[in-house]
């Protein structure tokens, strides 16, 4: 499986300690594997997402 296609976790409306956790997991498995180059390309990416929607 791409690491990069791992489903997004659902969140809680409340937003506890853990989805903090889960966010944090999903993280690390997108990102598990990935050469740095990578993972700044890959968080660039998703700022860049949230800088447009802004």
């Amino acid at each position: 499986m791409d690491n990069r296609n791992i489903p997004k976790p659902e969140i809680s409306p409340i937003f506890t300690i853990d989805d903090i956790h889960k966010i944090r997991e999903w993280h690390y498995e997108r990102q598990k594997g990935m050469t740095p180059e990578e993972i700044i390309e890959d968080t660039r990416k998703g700022a860049q997402k949230k800088l447009r929607r802004g």
